[in-house]
């Protein structure tokens, strides 16, 4: 796992911030108060097309929609299929989430 290259108490620090954030509002204010704006779209951009890869979309369709370059892609792709699971847990709870309240409509 790459994240134990990082692992420690400054890293144990942000992302038991993360898990203290109540709702979208929140996490806007820390987040604007973390990084940059260019900083924050690459991260946001990087698990749309995470999600984008996971739906079997190609690399085409994929950097016309999401102006990612095929570098960011292929790197999150490699994630994606051989990284530590991340992006596949989260999308799938967070993809289950937004299923359930289409279900209740």
């Amino acid at each position: 796992m790459q994240i134990d290259k990082i692992r420690g108490h400054q890293m144990d620090q942000l992302f038991k911030a993360m898990l203290e954030l109540k709702d979208l509002d929140e996490c806007y204010e820390f987040f604007d108060d973390l990084g940059t704006i260019s900083e924050l779209q690459s991260l946001a951009q990087r698990l749309e097309v995470a999600q984008m890869l996971m739906t079997k979309m190609t690399y085409d369709k994929i950097q016309s929609e999401t102006g990612a370059s095929t570098a960011t892609i292929s790197r999150v792709r490699r994630c994606v299929d051989y990284g530590s699971g991340g992006y596949g847990k989260v999308l799938g709870r967070l993809y289950a989430s937004e299923n359930e309240e289409e279900a209740e409509k």
